[in-house]
This record gives structure tokens, C-alpha cells and sequence, in this order.
């Protein structure tokens, strides 16, 4: 009788579950390199602390993970750019589900595009899924101002860009979904100085002109933040790469109010819609 009742149960949480919300572990800015420290970047480090982030997800049984950018850290060499991409992508692959990476400026900065998307296991650039009730986005603002896609030495941090024929794209794809959305990018939609993407005015236009978007999830400052733009939150994450260990945990409920749980270094915030 015992028995029947826990198997009615697992069957009702498993059938109920991805109506019940989505659960997402978050980091950014891990900028692993094999390298002494320099400041508060403490390179080498990111293995354990990454590790440490992986087991929390695995143990939340978070339904996917992202990583926002800024995997790893610039080093002389591409093949040394893939090593380090190979070593911190075996710690986050310990997660068991789902993984999806953003591309970050450093990321880039001697890998080309393709190169560090091949290392970690990942197709594209930008795209997006659904994951449960919700749509998600994953944008690449890894461009200069005149559209030209960052390539080896070619990078500027505070000169990035969502291209045009992407806003076009985003546009579309915002249309072609009724679900709730998140979006994911590197570097920053809200007005943020040398930290803002070019086009972000354009760009937020899209995100509000579809009244699909509940918030944007960012990395590239290393501080925590959190800005509303007319109904949208943009949620800026504290580097992993810099002191304590810095991860999240989101959760997005059926009613499309967001969770997110901070360890460490990310402060926690609720947000009801």
C-alpha cells in the first residue's frame, strides 16, 4: 500500500513538474585560465568553485544550466585558450542535464567563435529553447560597433554589439512563441556606461514591443545588479572568478513570478509579476 502510494506520488510530481516552473543554476564570469592571480581574479580557483556550483545544481536538480559568459580567460595562444576551455568544461559537464554557454569577450579574444562553441560542446551562438511553460534566449553580443564579429585579437570590451540581422532574428522569434520568456546575454541590455551593449536601446525596444519577456539574466560587469525598464528586469550577476564562490539558483513559477537564490557571492532577490 506504501509502495502504490509513493509510486502515485513520484507519477503526480513528475506529470505536474514542468507546470509547476523551471529551475535554472546560473553562473558567470569564471574566466578560468591556468595563471597566478592578479587583484581579486583568482583564475586557477574557478575549478573548485565551479565544481562546488555544479554539485549544488545537481543536488537542486535544476532542470538546465547557463553559464553567461566569460568561461575562460584570455592566454597567449588559441591552443592555450582551448585548454583552458577543455579543463573548466569537464567540471561543468560533471552537471547532469543540459548546459548552455554564452559567449563573453574573452571568450574570443583568441579562439574564434566556432572554436570555443566546438570545445564546449555547443552548435551556435544565439538561439533559443523552451524548457517546461517557458521560452528561452541566448544572445551573442560578441560584435564591434560596426557589426564585425569579435575574432582573435580583435576585441574591444567596452565596444560590443547585437547586430543587426540577430535584432532581426530576435524579433522573429519573440514572435513565433506564446510562452513567458528569459533572455541570456553577456554583456549589458541596461544602461550601464562602458558596460552596455551598443544597440541595447533597439534591443530592449524588441524585448517590450513582444510583451512576452519577463527579465534578462547578464554577466560582463562582475558586480550584482538590478535594473527594471519598463516592466523588464535586468539582472546583472557578481563574477564567479572574483573572491567567494558566486553562483544562483532561478526559479521561475507557473504564475511567472522569478526566484533567485543567491550563494555566496550573488545576493538573492523575489520578483512577483
Amino acid at each position: 500500500m506504501i509502495n502504490r502510494l509513493l509510486l502515485a506520488l513520484v507519477f503526480l510530481w513528475t506529470t505536474l513538474a514542468p507546470a509547476l516552473g523551471v529551475r535554472i543554476g546560473l553562473v558567470t564570469d569564471v574566466h578560468y585560465a591556468d595563471k597566478s592571480s592578479v587583484g581579486k581574479r583568482s583564475y586557477r580557483d574557478s575549478l573548485k568553485k565551479l565544481d562546488e556550483a555544479v554539485a549544488a545544481f545537481n543536488d537542486a536538480k535544476a532542470d538546465f544550466v547557463v553559464e553567461l559568459g566569460d568561461f575562460i580567460d584570455s592566454a597567449p595562444t588559441a591552443e592555450a585558450e582551448a585548454d583552458h576551455a577543455r579543463a573548466i568544461n569537464a567540471v561543468f559537464k560533471k552537471f547532469r542535464g543540459p548546459r548552455h554557454y554564452v559567449l563573453g569577450n574573452h571568450d574570443v579574444e583568441t579562439l574564434a567563435k566556432g572554436q570555443f562553441l566546438a570545445v564546449c560542446g555547443a552548435k551556435r551562438p544565439f538561439y533559443s529553447f523552451d524548457s517546461g511553460e517557458f521560452h528561452f534566449v541566448v544572445l551573442d553580443a560578441c560584435h564591434s560597433g560596426n557589426g564585425q564579429a569579435f575574432r582573435a585579437k580583435k576585441t574591444i570590451w567596452t565596444d560590443t554589439e547585437i547586430p543587426s540581422a540577430e535584432r532581426d532574428w530576435l524579433a522573429t522569434d519573440l514572435k513565433a512563441t506564446n510562452k513567458k520568456t528569459i533572455c541570456f546575454v553577456h554583456q549589458r541590455l541596461d544602461p550601464a556606461k562602458n558596460y552596455t551593449i551598443k544597440s541595447a536601446p533597439a534591443v530592449r525596444k524588441i524585448l517590450e514591443d513582444s510583451g512576452k519577456v519577463l527579465a534578462v539574466f547578464q554577466g560582463h560587469a562582475h558586480v550584482n545588479n538590478l535594473a527594471v525598464i519598463n516592466g523588464i528586469r535586468y539582472w546583472t550577476l557578481s563574477a564567479m572568478v572574483d573572491g567567494p564562490v558566486a553562483y544562483s539558483i532561478l526559479e521561475i513559477k507557473a504564475d511567472n513570478s522569478i526566484h533567485l537564490t543567491g550563494f555566496r557571492g550573488h545576493k538573492s532577490y523575489d520578483a512577483a509579476q
